[in-house]
């Protein structure tokens, strides 16, 4: 018998492939297609230069520096955010702790219902080198060598920058691994437990293979979001001093909207999509999960 054709399920599916089309698809066609041009966001006019922006980009060296920034914001966030939010979240739902557990994750997950924005400007003025807390608790406590300008300093602005975005999105990682987390059958850990098993142990060999899936996914979430980020860097460094806070996303917009350069803009931002896609694909192969 010859099965019936339906138009159905693609009538609900059409509303979705075009959004996606128009939002999605193809304005990443249209940057690709731009950064093999020369234009001014303030004129029609384009001229067709083939690999230039490319040639000049990977000659530039604040491209570099912001490649390496980016890089290094992605590290120390998936050590910190993923790693550590999924200790923590093993510490909290730990029965000597799931008495506190509710008010701990309540203080961990507040900054994330702050706006980056505002936690930026905060942390602007706690770093402060004539008036910041941070300068003078060091100061109080007898650490006064330690005090510096911490955004005014090409050593430390990035991880000052660094240190705030950690602050605040710790704590909604966290939240994803505690339900997960309490989605683990307890007769797992009772079998631990019974062949002799420590709460070492037992985080290694049963919370750790657990959270498999879900780590995947938020590895994904973490770098993709540092390779982006720029809120915190824009408002609190403008990438300065000098370059040495710089990163991709913020280098792109002072391209765009300053030097008045699209098309090198539109080149940054394709390295960065290809970047990006670099590495979801190496931790797929790696990781060698994402199945669920």
């Amino acid at each position: 018998m010859t099965k019936r054709f339906s138009l159905s399920p693609y009538l609900y599916i059409a509303p979705c492939l075009i959004l996606m089309g128009l939002f999605v698809y193809y304005p990443v066609v249209k940057n690709m297609i731009s950064g093999f041009y020369r234009f001014s966001p303030l004129s029609d006019a384009k001229v067709y230069i083939g690999f230039k922006n490319y040639t000049e980009l990977f000659q530039d060296p604040v491209f570099y520096t912001g490649l390496k920034n980016s890089l290094l914001f992605a590290l120390i966030s998936v050590i910190f955010q993923v790693f550590g939010g999924m200790v923590i979240a093993a510490i909290l739902e730990d029965p000597l702790f799931r008495k506190f557990s509710p008010v701990l994750r309540s203080v961990y997950f507040t900054p994330v219902l702050i706006s980056m924005t505002v936690i930026s400007l905060l942390f602007s003025f706690i770093l402060n080198p004539e008036t910041g807390l941070l300068n003078s608790a060091l100061a109080f406590i007898g650490l006064e060598s330690w005090t510096r300008g911490w955004l005014g300093d090409s050593a430390t602005a990035i991880y000052a920058v660094i240190a705030v975005s950690q602050w605040q999105n710790i704590g909604y990682m966290l939240m994803l691994f505690v339900v997960t987390i309490q989605k683990i059958p307890a007769d797992l850990y009772e079998a631990a437990k019974i062949d002799g098993a420590n709460k070492i142990q037992s985080f290694f060999q049963v919370t750790v293979p657990q959270l498999k899936e879900v780590r995947f996914v938020l590895l994904i979430q973490c770098i993709a979001g540092s390779i982006l980020i720029f809120t915190e860097v824009y408002i609190m460094t403008s990438g300065g001093p000098g370059y040495s806070s710089q990163v991709l996303s913020t280098y792109l917009f002072q391209k765009a909207f300053f030097s008045n350069e699209m098309g090198y803009a539109s080149a940054i931002a394709n390295v960065i999509l290809v970047l990006s896609m670099m590495i979801f694909i190496v931790q797929k192969k790696w990781l060698k999960t994402g199945e669920e």
